[in-house]
C-alpha cells in the first residue's frame, strides 16, 4: 500500500503540486491529512489529489464504502480533520481523455523545460463545468508533444490559471519536476505576477494595500465575496496603484500577493470600483463608446471591451533548470488598448489651475 502525507500549495489555481501515487483503478491507497486540508469535505479532497477523475466518480467509491477514515466507512460529507489517515481505491474508470485542438497560440518563448503563453481572452484554460473544447489545455496538446502530468491529463502541462476572459501572461511545464518547482514558487508566493485593470469610478487612493478573507458566496456559486475569517474562508492580499484617474473611471496597477480565485475582481469589486464589463461582479456587460459621451449620437454604439479589462501584464520566476531570474511582459491587447484609448479621449480630467499670486 502506498503511504505519502499529501502537500497542498495555497494558490487555488494550482491543482496539485506533489507527486501522488501512480493512477492505477482498484490500487489501494493511503493518505495522512495535513493541515491546510482541515475542514475539507472528503469528496472534495479525492478530487484535489486526482484530478483525472471526477467528484461523481469519486462520489460512487463512497457510496459502495470504498473510503475509510481511521478504518470506518465514510459518507462524501465528512469533512477531514489532521492527521486523518485515509485508505481509498480509485474509480475504476478514469474520465475522458482531452482532445487535441488545433487553436493557434501567442508564444512569448519556449525551451525543453516550459513554455510561456500570452493567452487570449475568452479562452478557458482547462475543461470544466460544461467547457470541454476550446481550452488552453487542448491547444497545448496539439502544439506540443511533452507536457507534464501532475495535474492529470486534463490540465497536462498547466501550472496556474487565469479566469476565461482574463487576458495575459501564463506558464506552461513541460515535465513534471519543471512543474514542480514552479508550483513551489507559486506556493512560496516568490512569483511576480502585475496585471492591469480598468474599473468603474476613481479610486480614492493613490496606492493601497486590499487583504480580506475570500469565500464562495452564498447567493451565487459562481461569484466569491469577502468575508470574516474564519469557517472556509481563505487569506487573500492584493497591492494596487492607480496609474491614471478620468471622470468615472481609474486605469490600475493589480499586484496580488496570494491567488485566489477571482481574487482581484473580487478586490476591486469590495472597493466599490468593479472592473470594466466584468459581468459578474457588476462591472456591466461591456464599455460603449456612448457611455463615454456626455451627448450621444443616436449610431454611437461601437462596442470597445465586451469582457472583463484585466489584462495579466507580467509574470517573473526563477527557471527551473537555470535557476536565472526570468521575466515575461504580454502587451495590452487590442480591446483593451481601444477602450483606455477612447476613456482617455473621453473623460480626460482638466488639468488643475495653479493659482496666480498678485
Amino acid at each position: 500500500m502506498n503511504d505519502k502525507v499529501f502537500e497542498f500549495e495555497t494558490e487555488p489555481e494550482l491543482e496539485q503540486t506533489e507527486d501522488v501515487a501512480a493512477e492505477v483503478p482498484g490500487e489501494p491507497l493511503k493518505s495522512i491529512v495535513e493541515a491546510r486540508a482541515h475542514g475539507w469535505r472528503i469528496d472534495h479532497y479525492l478530487v484535489r489529489l486526482y484530478p483525472n477523475f471526477s467528484r461523481a466518480a469519486f462520489q460512487r467509491v463512497l457510496d459502495d464504502g470504498g473510503v475509510l477514515i481511521n478504518g470506518l466507512p465514510v459518507k462524501m460529507s465528512r469533512r477531514l480533520r489532521v492527521n486523518d489517515s485515509i485508505e481509498f481505491h480509485l474509480p475504476v474508470t478514469p474520465d475522458r481523455t482531452l482532445p487535441a485542438e488545433d487553436i493557434p497560440l501567442n508564444i512569448l518563448y519556449d525551451d525543453d523545460a516550459l513554455i510561456v503563453i500570452n493567452k487570449s481572452a475568452n479562452m478557458i484554460v482547462h475543461p470544466g463545468r460544461g467547457n470541454y473544447l476550446g481550452t488552453l489545455a487542448g491547444a497545448l496538446q496539439f502544439h506540443f508533444d511533452k507536457l507534464s502530468d501532475v495535474a492529470g491529463k486534463l490540465r497536462a502541462g498547466i501550472v496556474h490559471r487565469l479566469d476565461r476572459d482574463t487576458s495575459g501572461v501564463l506558464v506552461v511545464a513541460k515535465d513534471n519536476t519543471v512543474h514542480h518547482h514552479l508550483s513551489r514558487q507559486f506556493e512560496e508566493r516568490t512569483v511576480e505576477k502585475e496585471y492591469r485593470a480598468i474599473t468603474w469610478g476613481e479610486v480614492s487612493f493613490d496606492r493601497d494595500y486590499i487583504e480580506t478573507h475570500v469565500r464562495v458566496s452564498n447567493r451565487n456559486r459562481e461569484r466569491m465575496m469577502v468575508c470574516p475569517e474564519g469557517g472556509n474562508s481563505r487569506h487573500a492580499a492584493t497591492y494596487y496603484e492607480v496609474l491614471e484617474r478620468f471622470r468615472g473611471f481609474s486605469f490600475v496597477r493589480l499586484c496580488p500577493q496570494t491567488g485566489r480565485t477571482h481574487q482581484l475582481r473580487v478586490h476591486m469589486h469590495h472597493l466599490g470600483h468593479p472592473i470594466v464589463a466584468d459581468k459578474l461582479y457588476e462591472g456591466h456587460t461591456n464599455l460603449k463608446r456612448s457611455d463615454l459621451l456626455e451627448e450621444v449620437p443616436d449610431d454611437e454604439n461601437e462596442i470597445l471591451i465586451g469582457r472583463q479589462a484585466l489584462h495579466a501584464l507580467k509574470l517573473g520566476f526563477d527557471h527551473p533548470v537555470t535557476g536565472k531570474r526570468m521575466e515575461f511582459e504580454a502587451p495590452l491587447p487590442d480591446d483593451f488598448q481601444r477602450a483606455l484609448g477612447a476613456i482617455r479621449e473621453h473623460r480626460t480630467k482638466p488639468a488643475k489651475k495653479i493659482p496666480t499670486h498678485h
